[in-house]
Order: structure tokens, then C-alpha cells, then sequence
């Protein structure tokens, strides 16, 4: 059991190692405890296991010693093994975003009424609402969007009521609105999906097939989601 959870501990540690240097194209020179304090700058796995990280390097170094015997002089216990091999998968194969959440997408139509767009947004209790147009999907309205259309209109004098039924959706949408979001393939991991929105402050992360404007939504991931990604990848084995 002792050279078993050796040979493990090794296996996990060898591959977290190789993949953080390919990955970040990072020196072979540079040692591992430099390696990891590197890396928190740049994968929020490695940032949230840094300082185990750092003392599994030490034990590694202890473990690859050797006696005259050739026998190892130091032995991970079962919860180190299991503990290393766990941020092995959530590090080198996290789970995909789809695999996560696959929830129902709420969409409006260009030619949709404003009117419809906010009774979906009170009837479903979601704040972003994708945009298509003859299969495609071209935008998105939220309701910080929505409430700003409709002070404009006020302000130019609209009756409310004859304003929701008149405008459309796609009157109001904006190329520059898509700024508060940002698009992922339908490869993408939990971890690029925390790293999307670390990178800049959006509203929602959309995976589509090829992460293109125009194309289908397969799912999509607001902060409101992060629990239960959070749960997922405690859970994760």
C-alpha cells in the first residue's frame, strides 16, 4: 500500500507538473514551489490549491529520495493520494461547462415586442434575455437595458403603454451591448467559465458550438450559477 500510494502520489504530481509547463509555456529550469506561485496569477485551480501545492512539492521531494535500499523514505498517506489526484482531474481535466449546466435558454425574437420581453424576465427570473433573428442569435437585452430604454422614453414623452407594444426587441439591442458578455465553445471547462468572468466583468458567458455571435446557445452561465459550479467541482472525481 505504502509504494502504491508512492507510485500515485508521483503519477498526479508528474502530470499536474507537465501540464502547468506546457500549458503556460513556463521554463523547465524553474522549480515547482516558483512554478505554482507563477500559476496563481493565472489558473484560479492552482490559486485556490496553491499553498497544498507548494507543500506537495516538499513531500514529492521527499518521496523520490531513496534509501540505500532503493526503498522510498517517505510515504503519502491515503487522503494526500486521494487529495492530489483530485486537483490532478480539476486542474488537467475539468469538467465542461455543458456537462455542468444545461439549463433551459429563455430567448426573445428581434421582432419581439418589448412588452414580451418583460413578461419573460418576470415570469422566468432571468436578467438576460438572448436575441434571435431568423435563427440567429444577434444580441442580448438585460434589464438594466430595459429599464434604461424605458426612462428614454419617458423622457421623449412615449406613452408606456403604446411603447411596449410598438418597439421591438431588436429597435433596441446594441453592438456595444455585447461587451457586458462574453462567448465560449462547447468545450469550454468550469474553470475557463470562472476565468472568463475573472478576466472582466460581464452579465453572462455563453457556450455555443464554435463561441461565435450568430450561433446557437447550448447553455448559459451567470454568477448566479456559481454555486452550483462551485458544488460540482468539490464534488468532482
Amino acid at each position: 500500500m505504502t509504494e502504491e500510494n508512492a507510485t500515485r502520489f508521483i503519477r498526479s504530481y508528474n502530470r499536474i507538473e507537465s501540464y502547468l509547463r506546457g500549458r503556460y509555456s513556463l521554463k523547465v529550469s524553474q522549480s515547482f514551489t516558483d512554478l505554482i506561485k507563477r500559476c496563481t496569477d493565472l489558473n484560479i485551480t492552482v490559486r485556490r490549491y496553491a499553498d497544498l501545492l507548494i507543500d506537495y512539492g516538499k513531500l514529492r521531494n521527499a518521496i523520490v529520495h531513496k534509501d540505500t535500499e532503493e526503498h522510498y523514505i517517505a510515504y503519502p498517506c491515503d487522503d494526500v493520494v486521494d487529495m492530489i489526484e483530485k486537483i490532478e482531474r480539476e486542474l488537467c481535466s475539468p469538467p465542461s461547462v455543458l456537462q455542468v449546466t444545461n439549463k433551459k435558454i429563455i430567448y426573445v425574437y428581434a421582432d419581439s415586442t418589448i412588452k414580451t420581453a418583460i413578461l419573460a424576465f418576470s415570469e422566468y427570473k432571468v436578467r438576460t434575455l438572448p436575441v434571435y433573428d431568423h435563427g440567429k442569435m444577434i444580441g442580448a437585452i438585460n434589464v438594466r437595458k430595459l429599464v434604461a430604454c424605458i426612462s428614454r422614453a419617458i423622457e421623449e414623452g412615449w406613452d408606456l403603454n403604446e411603447y411596449v407594444l410598438k418597439k421591438h426587441c431588436g429597435d433596441v439591442i446594441e453592438l456595444e451591448d455585447l461587451k457586458s458578455y462574453a462567448f465560449l465553445d462547447k468545450n469550454a471547462s468550469v474553470v475557463d467559465a470562472f476565468t472568463a468572468f475573472e478576466k472582466r466583468q460581464i452579465l453572462a458567458l455563453f457556450i455555443t458550438e464554435n463561441g461565435q455571435l450568430g450561433e446557437k446557445i447550448l447553455t448559459m452561465v451567470t454568477t448566479s450559477d456559481f454555486p452550483h459550479l462551485n458544488k460540482y467541482m468539490e464534488m468532482y472525481r
